[in-house]
């Protein structure tokens, strides 16, 4: 297969949502039709409980949730799938946002019950500013829920893009009968007896066919009648349309019981983009170009906590990444050469020969990489769009252990490069803060120092409001302004210099000020 062939055939996208709208399970069941997983880790009774094989970390295992974006690959049907399951929780929303700038396209799900949350629309909000295309897949279906009809005008009011249904369920919770597919016109059944999967779908072009009405009963005609108003109200789907995210398909399933997935699967590898182009500061990078370029979009420490290793996760952005080959790391200005660069499968890994625009490639790391960085052959290009945000919580950080001081610095300078939380010294007296976006990040961080690194730390209060990066275009006033807020000034990891402001009120008085600096809530401003 040549080169171009190879682009075409890749899908990269990522599953987002609020927590517990059903996204790791829905990650599940598309492996499991990839025939990359052969059990699902879905609780099937209280006797068996497999936990979901997005989900390695230990603390993700305890809590049910996703604390970490996980990357997973497997092909189907001739096309090789890139799924990055994300966290849901808004506490891990960073590694979710910066998880959006190494995919083509994304699955929303949404809970059939609760509606639009919160963290979805936070989470859509960073898809229009990417004018990333979008399918909403509304989940649950199985229970009882709100009117598919009042789902689509929600989904259109709150997360501010048109919807068109390519899906819609007959029946809900305990009367669901099924899920006729507009995009194929296919009636999928679901089998009452087995839940656990659907029934081989039933074609019919034509509604009115006497069979159908036979097998629908009084529903055939409720479907009729929805289909109707769907044509009256929404226009023909156009393609070009969501891959320009102008629009977003939507389908009706529920990933638990296997129900309406596959034909998510199916229309999602004929509609959603191969590999797009990648913006950086000094131009585009087209996946068709000869020469790789990559870019490290998340660091995650001890993958597998016995050899304690480090994986950088590189999106190949164009031309074909082969192992043993040297490749120019921008940021450090040398050569580097991997000797066993990894495809995932959640925590199962396996070495890869080469890999095309659209894969994430695993690369173990001795503290290369930090988020951000740029590989290539030859040329000095930065990526874009790979920002650390400002945190809103911050507490500082101490050893608890006298014993232990060397594991928990080099525990603490590991998980930092994660970018998940961030770390700022104190440039007064050298003490350490962890700054965090979410409060649930502060106990992850203790758990993991715990249990990865056998190191015991302790938090005590700090009263912060903000923390600034700030760029000096006046000296003096620079000089001025740090030995002025020499208490509240810290380097950032990277040796930046920091302002943590105690509260709005300073901050805004040390903008009026100090007019000659400007003051950035993302560290990415260059």
């Amino acid at each position: 297969m040549d080169f171009n062939e190879e682009i075409k055939r890749r899908r990269t996208f990522a599953i987002i949502s609020h927590p517990d709208a059903g996204k790791t399970t829905l990650t599940e069941k598309l492996l499991l039709f990839g025939g990359a997983i052969h059990v699902a880790g879905a609780v099937k009774s209280n006797k068996i409980k497999k936990t979901a094989t997005s989900d390695f970390m230990e603390i993700e295992r305890q809590r049910g949730i996703s604390v970490a974006t996980s990357v997973m690959g497997f092909e189907y049907n001739g096309v090789k799938i890139n799924i990055l399951d994300t966290p849901g929780h808004q506490d891990f929303a960073e590694d979710t946002f910066r998880t959006l700038t190494a995919v083509d396209s994304v699955i929303v799900v949404i809970d059939a019950a609760k509606g639009v949350e919160a963290q979805t629309e936070k989470l859509m909000k960073v898809c229009r500013m990417r004018n990333t295309p979008v399918i909403v897949f509304i989940n649950k279906i199985d229970r009882e829920g709100k009117d598919p009809f009042d789902l689509l005008d929600e989904i259109e009011r709150q997360l501010q893009i048109h919807v068109h249904p390519l899906s819609w369920p007959v029946g809900m919770g305990q009367r669901l009968q099924g899920v006729y597919n507009i995009f194929d016109h296919k009636m999928y059944y679901f089998s009452g007896n087995d839940k656990t999967k659907a029934e081989e779908p039933q074609e019919f072009k034509d509604l009115n066919d006497p069979e159908f009405e036979r097998k629908m009963g009084r529903n055939a005609q409720i479907l009729r009648d929805n289909l109707e108003l769907i044509e009256g109200v929404y226009p023909d789907f156009d393609q070009n349309l969501y891959r320009e995210a102008k629009i977003a398909p939507v389908f009706f399933g529920s990933a638990l019981y296997n129900f309406g997935v596959q034909e998510l699967l199916e229309s999602f590898i004929r509609i959603a983009p191969s590999p797009q182009p990648s913006q950086t500061i000094e131009r585009e990078v087209k996946p068709e170009e000869e020469k790789f370029t990559g870019f490290v979009f998340k660091i995650h420490a001890n993958m597998d906590p016995n050899h304690r290793d480090r994986i950088a996760f590189v999106k190949v952005c164009s031309g074909k990444f082969l192992r043993n080959t040297n490749y120019y790391h921008v940021q450090l200005d040398r050569q580097l050469k991997f000797s066993s660069p990894t495809a995932f499968m959640a925590q199962k890994t396996s070495v890869v020969e080469e890999a095309y625009p659209g894969d994430i490639v695993g690369l173990h790391d001795t503290g290369n990489f930090k988020i951000g960085d740029t590989l290539t052959e030859g040329e000095k290009i930065h990526f874009k769009g790979l920002p650390s945000f400002s945190p809103e919580l911050f507490r500082y950080i101490e050893n608890d252990d006298p014993m232990k001081a060397k594991q928990l610095a080099k525990g603490i300078d590991q998980l930092m490069d994660e970018g998940v939380a961030q770390l700022f010294t104190m440039t007064m007296n050298g003490r350490k803060v962890i700054g965090t976006v979410g409060a649930l990040q502060f106990e992850v961080i203790e758990y993991r120092l715990l249990h990865e690194y056998n190191a015991k730390c302790r938090y005590e209060n700090i009263s912060m409001y903000k923390a600034c990066w700030v760029k000096p275009n006046d000296q003096m006033e620079w000089e001025d302004f740090k030995r002025r807020k020499f208490k509240a000034m810290a380097k950032d990891k990277w040796g930046r210099d920091v302002y943590l402001a105690e509260s709005a009120y300073e901050l805004q008085m040390s903008q009026e000020k100090f007019k000659g600096l400007e003051f950035y809530f993302t560290s990415e401003f260059e």
